[in-house]
């Protein structure tokens, strides 16, 4: 269980009285009222999905289980049917997302900078969606682009909401903080979108240069009062953050609803128990994983907590009862579910046009093949470990600054977090390595740059891998041929990161000597909460880290000699 901050507690405090005071007075009025019971309750329905990353095409790689089997799931075409149907009959439906619907996209997609996504969840009916921190990987110049449009692309249809996105000099959001939805009858439904407080870590701070972003809770607690002063009591959040799964028997923060069995732990907890009780049900998403459940609320309510995995590959359905009189959600209604998107339905003509459209645009840049593998090179099954796509991409990165008029090289470090999908053998032709799929691994155009860096320095940047202030969770850095050193699981703090076990091609690292370092410039502006990157002197700035990657396979990766996954070992594991 997360422990909740005295900010927080007092903050929930204040929340829950307010809500007792207007319980009071609501219970007086409905005393009096004597309405017809039949005539005053409406059902509403809510459709949520979070973490599409411009997934519109159904690739064979994604998959869910359905009854302990993986199936292919998702891809706009049977998405849009699925909510399609979901809406049936429903006059009171709406649907929404909890952000990252574009950013880290796949080729398809980013290649037209997200264009064909927005059009996608334009045509899927989506009505309003909240910012994650993947809509800032371009720029919040290019999200606002992608938001208002050009001469050449409409925008979007629905608003993105980033209510606790604000401008550093005035303190105001630069994105509207809420939206009202107003259905027939006079029945409004309010929801407040922000992204994680941290997105200014994991972005690039280039494009986000003036911005700042806002505590979860006390933004949600002051928009939830804002709409409750315009009579809006029914209050839905959107986050852009979220929990972990965890098996209920093995202890839980979070109670399942949808007989799963599983609950749920991590940040999204400590926001929910002390949002206020104005608010009614928080749809989140960030950690890619699934779950609906209920969290108590600072006046002991249950209220309902969703997130719907990732890739549009599973929606969320939460049905509820709106009780006109009180213009409110009737919280012990709430239910809902998780619903796989499989691929046995029929495909959304209006999904298939899009695909038509920019599918053989998009195959004819990046069909082209750039290199040979020999079997698959894969990312992690988490950021935490040393894993074979993240060494090879830090070996690309280090061969193309290496050169003395390159950059002069020496090391190469690349974070986890910057590897989004795995280089398969078998993803077209066995064996072929195209462009497009080099840039799905690698979308967010970085380029890569080398600085100097003094071998103390190095280690604290190692250092920064570990739970701590800076993060809740381990990072670890992926490193480049010829750098080793050992991890020791056994010890405590930053003696995890054992300093005499530093080596370069075997020879000990020394503190006080300065190395040359190539990383993205994610990293090289701190990104990650590896500060230490940002102190980087004598910065070179090279290439895209795509472009890095893509000479690397075409140098090494021949089809008479294939380029085989790096063995493990760089990090000397102890445990």
């Amino acid at each position: 269980m997360f422990t909740i901050s005295r900010k927080r507690r007092a903050v929930a405090a204040v929340g829950a009285a307010a809500l007792a005071a207007t319980t009071l007075a609501v219970g007086a009025w409905s005393a009096s009222a004597g309405q017809d019971h039949r005539n005053r309750e409406v059902d509403l329905q809510l459709l949520a999905i979070n973490d599409f990353h411009g997934n519109i095409e159904a690739s064979s790689g994604l998959t869910h289980p359905v009854d302990g089997v993986n199936v292919p799931a998702g891809g706009a075409e049977y998405l849009a049917t699925h909510l399609a149907q979901a809406r049936e009959g429903e006059r009171y439906s709406t649907t929404v997302a909890a952000g990252d619907l574009i950013g880290a996209s796949p080729f398809l997609s980013a290649v037209f900078d997200d264009e064909p996504t927005i059009e996608s969840l334009n045509a899927m009916g989506v009505e309003v969606s909240a910012v994650g921190n993947h809509e800032f990987d371009a720029g919040f110049d290019e999200l606002n682009r992608i938001i208002e449009g050009d001469e050449d692309f409409a925008g979007a249809d629905f608003p993105y909401l980033g209510a606790n996105v604000v401008d550093e000099a005035t303190g105001e959001p630069v994105l509207d903080p809420y939206w009202i939805k107003r259905f027939p009858g006079g029945v409004r439904v309010g929801f407040i979108g922000m992204t994680l407080e941290g997105t200014g870590d994991i972005v690039s701070k280039s494009g986000i240069e003036g911005l700042e972003f806002l505590d979860e809770v006390e933004t949600a607690n002051k928009y939830a009062e804002e709409l409750k002063a315009k009579s809006v009591n029914a209050i839905v959040v959107l986050l852009h953050e979220g929990g972990q799964p965890v098996a209920e028997d093995t202890g839980h923060d979070c109670e399942s609803l949808d007989g799963s069995g599983v609950g749920m732990s991590g940040p999204i907890v400590d926001i929910a128990e002390t949002m206020t009780p104005l608010v009614d049900i928080v749809v989140t998403g960030h950690t890619h994983q699934e779950y609906v459940c209920s969290v108590p609320d600072p006046a002991g309510h249950e209220r309902m907590v969703t997130s719907a995995s990732s890739y549009g590959r599973v929606f969320t359905q939460i049905d509820a009862t709106y009780n006109k009189f009180t213009k409110d959600i009737v919280r012990s209604t709430v239910t809902g579910s998780n619903t796989v998107v499989t691929r046995d339905v029929p495909a959304d003509e209006a999904q298939s046009d899009i695909l038509a459209e920019y599918g053989p645009l998009a195959e004819e840049a990046g069909g082209r093949v750039v290199g040979y593998i020999a079997e698959d090179i894969k990312r992690g099954a988490t950021r935490a470990e040393e894993f074979p796509l993240g060494s090879l991409i830090a070996d690309a990165q280090l061969w193309n600054t290496a050169d003395a008029d390159a950059g002069g090289a020496e090391i190469a470090f690349m974070n986890p977090g910057g590897v989004r999908a795995d280089l398969l053998y078998d993803q077209g032709t066995p064996g072929e390595a195209t462009y497009a799929e080099v840039f799905t691994v690698q979308p967010f155009a970085n380029y890569v740059v080398t600085i100097d860096l003094t071998g103390e320095q190095i280690l604290e940047a190692l250092r920064q891998q570990l739970p701590g202030e800076q993060r809740s969770t381990t990072l670890t850095l992926q490193v480049s041929e010829g750098f080793t050193y050992t991890w020791d699981k056994t010890a405590t703090g930053a003696d995890q990161i054992v300093a005499d076990s530093l080596r370069l091609h075997g020879e000990p690292i020394d503190m006080d000597r300065t190395y040359r370092v190539t990383v993205n410039s994610f990293l090289a502006d701190g990104g990650d909460s590896f500060t230490v990157f940002a102190e980087g002197a004598n910065r070179l700035f090279g290439e895209l880290d795509v472009d890095a990657f893509e000479d690397y396979l075409a140098e090494f990766g021949t089809q008479a000699s294939p380029i085989e996954a790096p063995e493990p070992g760089r990090i000397d594991v102890v445990s």
